[in-house]
C-alpha cells in the first residue's frame, strides 16, 4: 500500500463523475481553484505584512481651503502700466 498510480486515480475520477454528475464536478472544480488561489493570495499577504518590520505611515491629511494654494488673477501678465 502507498501510491495511487494512474489507473486508481482515473477510477475515482470516473466514481465521482457518476456520482455528482459533469455540472456538478465542474462545480467542484472551480470553487476547488478559486479556493486555492484565495489561499495563496493569503499566505503571501501575510507574508508581505511580516517582512515590513516598521509599520505604514498614516496616509497625508486632506487638503483644506486654508492649506491649499490660492490662485493668482493675473499669472504670467504684466503689471499695469501706470499713467
Amino acid at each position: 500500500m502507498g501510491r495511487i498510480g494512474g489507473g486508481e486515480l482515473l477510477l475515482i475520477l470516473l466514481i465521482a463523475l457518476l456520482v455528482f454528475g459533469p455540472s456538478k464536478l465542474a462545480d467542484m472544480g472551480k470553487g476547488l481553484g478559486e479556493g486555492l488561489k484565495n489561499f495563496k493570495k493569503g499566505i503571501s499577504h501575510d507574508d508581505a505584512d511580516k517582512d515590513g518590520d516598521k509599520p505604514a505611515a498614516p496616509p497625508p491629511p486632506p487638503a483644506t481651503a486654508a492649506t491649499a494654494p490660492k490662485p493668482e488673477a493675473n499669472k504670467g501678465s504684466s503689471p499695469p502700466a501706470a499713467s
